[in-house]
């Protein structure tokens, strides 16, 4: 009998209503605060001058003098958010240099170098952060910074000095201390914590290439902020006798590793909380290894924060075989559904759908049903019969694929698209991978919704989504037994063309859906970008923007949302959060790769991002008005 997807350890309290933002015009946690809803109150820009905001200051990563030295220590991307505290922006390099900076001037304060990088390149993305933690208790403040070669640090936030009475000499190596033996080649973390309550909670990055199915287990561990002592260790694959163990069949949870939490975690203080984004078992792509549902992969786990302990979940892929991962910050948000006040937790995710669930609970805001999907897989799988879909809201992107969905601006790209499509096994959401003919997927592994997340308005109950039409190939193949143990590993292509070099899709390509949490309805979509219509086939179609494909980061004030878009344009996109209509294009020195801010600082406000990385200089752009 199927395991009851949802449940719940009990009922609460009330409590006070979330804290939405931090005070002060702050920038205290990576998502604005701990709820994550990249949310600020501030006003000083506005729909009305948003237009004239300029570049005032740009820092110059540490990482940039590394990548000079050596070609062989290239980063990734610049994905950090940095943190603003008192009129200090604390924020990390790929190459996980820790620095504070003053947030008026973008003039460094102090550098704190682990030489991490030492140790060699760190697993999947290479060299990459995407920000760092902040706690204090009104005495002193601490930042809590992860590193390349798999630890994390305790600085004084003052002088970033370590704290050598935390952990060992101010570091915790996260290897050690887990049920299974981890290597650093295959296992780090290159997301920030989140601290709360007084706990740092800390989540891993396992290698999403394994060639074996024995891996590193992904499990969430909660550390004293003030000594480092491990308090608790959330197994996110259960262990014998543990809730969820005999969801794993033929033993494997004695093996299975990844299943881990890459992502941005979130938590609310006020209930004692911490949101727990899960990725998928080992490996991506085959599970017949892994027979069974396999909790907690593909869920979204909330945990008692003081000790652990497994509140409610909610598996959104059961048996996941197509690397949808929960890939972005859970956003908690206090909404009002048919006159009832909720206490919800809204995640997208890689397929297009927004989870609402009550985050005290887990209960659905909206029922969720489970329905039947394609059955069929590779030889040794046995998928799910049914996945869950929910009932409101909409999907907010293309899910599976037909010809319906074949980009159209003229009859002969469509018959072109028609004969491309052809070559490619494809069907509705969750039809999966074969052995025999690539399929094709939409959306592919970087989403729809990914790592880069969305916004919520506290005022309105609005909710932006930055989304993506992106798409993948998928071949499973028989992998070289002397080297690996899995009867099948998946062979992705990332690039899927279309006619004449256009994208095989209608579009938008990118755009920012508005969905209305109070009522589950969307309020508008805009497409982000042009896109290709300057192409030969189209510009005499006069087309409106398609959107380049990008990935936007959502940025929300009480007057503008920001979407800093990763394109080859390098623009902040200003957006009226009414209607969607672009207000102001912004140009940036190079591309933004990670979430911007803003922050108030001697009567001034300014928006900071982290633009560049791989071939471009990574640095700290920081706008504001003349």
């Amino acid at each position: 009998m199927r395991l009851n997807r949802l449940l719940t350890a009990g009922a609460l309290s009330l409590v006070a209503p979330l804290a939405a933002f931090a005070a002060d015009g702050e920038w205290p946690s990576y998502g604005g605060t701990s709820a994550n809803q990249k949310y600020a109150p501030l006003d000083q820009i506005t729909a009305e001058n948003v237009g004239d905001l300029k570049v005032v200051w740009e820092w110059d990563s540490p990482s940039n003098a590394l990548v000079a030295e050596d070609r062989r220590k290239m980063t990734f991307a610049h994905e950090a958010t940095p943190l603003m505290v008192g009129g200090v922006l604390y924020t990390i390099s790929s190459h996980s240099i820790v620095a504070a900076i003053d947030a008026g001037t973008g003039e460094t304060i102090w550098t704190h170098d682990p030489k991490s990088y030492e140790a060699g390149r760190p697993t999947n993305l290479g060299f990459i952060q995407r920000g760092v933690a902040y706690w204090s208790d009104g005495e002193s403040a601490r930042l809590f910074c992860p590193t390349g070669d798999s630890r994390v640090l305790a600085l004084d936030a003052k002088t970033g000095a370590p704290i050598v009475d935390f952990a060992d000499n101010g570091a915790i190596d996260l290897t050690q201390g887990m049920r299974r033996v981890a290597q650093k080649h295959v296992y780090g973390i290159n997301s920030p914590p989140v601290v709360s309550n007084d706990v740092l909670v800390v989540g891993s990055i396992v290698f999403d290439g394994p060639s074996h199915k024995e891996m590193p287990p992904g499990d969430v561990r909660g550390y004293d902020v003030r000594t480092g002592e491990q308090l608790w260790t959330f197994e996110t694959v259960p262990q014998e006798g543990d809730f969820g163990n005999e969801t794993w069949g033929n033993e494997s949870w004695k093996y299975t590793g990844n299943t881990n939490c890459w992502s941005i975690m979130s938590a609310d203080p006020d209930l004692g909380y911490v949101y727990l984004p899960i990725g998928t078992p080992t490996n991506d792509w085959y599970g017949g290894h892994r027979p069974g549902d396999g909790l907690f992969g593909e869920s979204i786990v909330c945990l008692d924060i003081k000790t652990g302990e497994r509140v409610w979940h909610f598996q959104h892929v059961h048996h996941g075989v197509w690397d949808y991962d929960v890939p972005a910050a859970p956003v908690l948000a206090d909404i009002t559904v048919d006159g009832k006040a909720i206490k919800a937790l809204a995640q997208i995710t890689k397929q297009g759908f927004c989870w609402v669930l009550d985050r005290a609970t887990g209960e659905p805001v909206w029922p969720i049903e489970e329905r039947p999907v394609p059955p069929d897989g590779a030889p040794g799988e046995k998928l799910s019969p049914t996945q869950p879909f929910p009932t409101k809201p909409a999907p907010f992107e293309q899910q599976g694929v037909s010809e319906d969905d074949l980009i159209d601006f003229t009859p002969e790209l469509r018959a072109k698209a028609v004969e491309i499509l052809k070559q490619f096994n494809y069907g509705p959401l969750y039809t999966p991978p074969n052995t025999e003919k690539p399929t094709l997927y939409v959306p592919g592994w970087q989403g729809a919704g990914n790592w880069n997340g969305a916004a919520f308005d506290p005022a309105t109950g609005m909710f932006y989504i930055p989304t993506k039409k992106s798409a993948i190939t998928m071949l499973l193949s028989k992998p070289d037994a002397a080297r690996s143990n899995f009867d099948y590993v998946g062979r992705a292509v990332m690039r899927v063309e279309g006619p004449d070099g256009l994208p095989l899709w209608k579009p938008p390509y990118s755009k920012v859906a508005a969905l209305n949490l109070n009522t589950g309805e969307y309020a508008w979509e805009t497409a982000t970008g042009d896109g290709p219509r300057n192409h030969e086939a189209l510009k005499e179609l006069n087309l409106p923007p398609l959107g380049d494909g990008g990935k936007g980061f959502p940025l929300l004030t009480k007057t503008v949302l920001f979407v800093a878009q990763e394109s080859r344009a390098k623009l902040l996109y200003a957006l009226e959060k009414q209607t969607g209509a672009v207000i102001a294009e912004i140009q940036l020195p190079h591309a933004p790769r990670g979430a911007p801010l803003t922050y108030m600082d001697e009567g001034k406000q300014y928006v900071v991002m982290a633009v560049g990385g791989q071939r471009e200089p990574e640095k700290l752009v920081a706008l504001a008005l003349p």
